[in-house]
């Protein structure tokens, strides 16, 4: 198992992580519902409990650049630590409940389990190298290059083939290739050269 995909906080239980924290709070967002802005304050840590989010970055004229996408047992705004305001927008791709937890809890609990600390540690590390991979992507490869990755990314392995379970709309894949326009990525997907992962069947 990935980093990425262990649980928020390792070697505690559901109840545990609640437990972490008496001014917790659970909270249900509808999809399509922007939890958090680039720029807000900083309050809180938010755990996910059950749906997907997506982080991103956008311009004054709406452009979009996707930084990545979370579910269950994935959590974000640990930027929280240094009491600057948010890097990034997040925002539901689907129902959620989500976990929050004050940052004098995370503080305290940073002190009292430093197995946390060095998940959190190496957590930062990984969102580190990620967005430099990110950023080198962007600045060296064209639109196919990365087109081609984020399929690669998203596939899963079904009977010898590359299935793609996601789906994505074509805006939702230009915003996470940092394509300049849908029109654009369009043009890259209809390439004959285009990867081959597939959709699944219905």
């Amino acid at each position: 198992m990935s980093e990425k995909h262990k649980p928020p906080f390792t070697g505690f239980t559901g109840p545990d992580v609640a437990a972490l924290s008496k001014s917790a709070v659970t909270r249900t967002y509808p999809k399509n519902t922007i939890i958090l802005n680039e720029g807000d304050e900083t309050d809180s840590l938010y755990v996910i409990l059950s749906g997907r989010v997506k982080v991103f970055v956008a311009n004054e004229e709406g452009r979009e650049i996707m930084l990545d996408v979370q579910g269950p047992g994935e959590y974000f705004g640990e930027m929280v630590l240094d009491e600057g305001p948010r890097s990034a927008s997040v925002m539901t791709l689907e129902p959620c409940r989500l976990q929050l937890i004050p940052k004098e809890d995370i503080k305290a609990l940073l002190q009292s389990h430093p197995e946390f600390a060095m998940h959190l540690v190496r957590k930062l590390i990984g969102r580190a190298r990620t967005l430099t991979e990110h950023v080198k992507s962007l600045a060296l490869e064209n639109v196919y290059s990365r087109f081609t990755r984020l399929l690669h990314e998203l596939a899963t392995n079904e009977d010898g083939r590359l299935v793609v379970q996601e789906k994505l709309s074509q805006q939702e894949l230009a915003n996470r290739t940092g394509a300049k326009s849908r029109s654009s990525f369009s043009t890259c997907a209809a390439s004959p050269r285009s990867p081959t992962p597939r959709s699944p069947r219905k």
